[in-house]
């Protein structure tokens, strides 16, 4: 999958990311909770929500609106 939500559980922030996909039409993406992953936790830890796109390894950080999303999907 082309873009990818890191994110964690119980995260409020994360949620409002959500919306924002939503309202900026992102399409298809893939959800990664970085919970109990020493990686992830490591690269994203408090940097959650990030929108990654695997394919330029781009990434979008919190906080952004739709109209921030549309632009780094081009």
């Amino acid at each position: 999958m082309r873009y990818v939500l890191y994110q964690r559980d119980d995260c409020p922030l994360c949620d409002a990311a959500l919306e924002v996909l939503a309202q900026a039409r992102l399409p298809e993406f893939e959800s990664e909770w970085i919970d109990g992953d020493a990686h992830l936790e490591t690269r994203y830890g408090v940097r959650v929500p990030v929108l990654r796109d695997s394919e330029s390894d781009r990434e979008l950080g919190w906080p952004f609106d739709a109209a921030a999303v549309r632009a780094f999907l081009l």
